[in-house]
């Protein structure tokens, strides 16, 4: 669960009902419950982390956090000087594709992209969480790819509650990705053969989203879980 840092309160290392903290007080709001959302390329995992946040809670995107660290000036004065122009659209903007097929290709290259990117998104990531525990949201999805494989450089897992893995087929996950992504047969395959494998990821979690039906289902299982965890009625 999310712990934001507080003002003020008693002497570090105090203890006290409740623990070192104390009870929790009236004008403290209840901190959220956390979930980390785990599975494959193209498995549902933005879909799902919003069912799991519910009208009122909130998913925090590594993706989108990092699109947006992309736009940045900074950012952009890099993409320059290190790959040139041709990795930027006519507006002047990042070209998501021309930089993707440069650092899937050449690792030291996506490295340099990581380092840049990864302490921006870290930062966004840490700050939302703190104001949506501040502002009293009951629920707070982490929609991150590389949860548990950079688990030590972001911090973050250690904020779960609960840790969600959505089960799918490989080649639904494929076609999807040819469908929705315009990516070549055998590209996810390719690209998650660099990252943990599923199966390691399916054993760290507490929780297991069958995704293998249509989305009406999915939501049913989605909702099951939640009621289980008496989240909601």
């Amino acid at each position: 669960m999310y712990d934001p840092p507080i003002s003020a309160g008693p002497p570090e290392g105090s203890e006290g009902p409740g623990g070192p903290d104390g009870p929790e007080s009236p004008d403290r709001p209840a901190m959220p419950t956390v979930f980390g959302v785990l599975g494959g390329i193209a498995s549902g995992k933005s879909h799902v982390s919003g069912l799991l946040a519910g009208p009122g809670g909130l998913v925090l995107s590594a993706d989108e956090a990092a699109h947006a660290a992309l736009r940045s000036p900074k950012i952009i004065e890099k993409l320059l000087e290190s790959f040139g122009p041709d990795v930027l659209d006519e507006e002047g903007f990042p070209d998501r594709g021309a930089l993707a097929s440069i650092v899937f290709q050449d690792p030291s290259a996506r490295k340099r992209l990581e380092e840049w990117i990864h302490p921006v998104v870290r930062a966004t990531l840490h700050a939302a969480l703190e104001d949506a525990a501040a502002r009293g949201v009951s629920r707070v999805v982490l929609d991150v790819p590389l949860l548990l494989e950079n688990a030590a450089e972001h911090g973050l897992l250690a904020l779960c509650d609960h840790l969600v893995f959505i089960e799918t087929r490989e080649a639904d996950r494929d076609a999807r990705a040819v469908e929705t992504r315009g990516w070549a047969p055998g590209e996810v395959a390719r690209r998650e053969a660099a990252q943990m494998p599923l199966d390691e990821k399916r054993q760290r979690a507490d929780i297991v989203i069958n995704n293998r039906g249509d989305v009406e289902s999915l939501t049913q299982n989605v909702r099951a879980e939640l009621v289980r965890l008496n989240l909601i009625d």
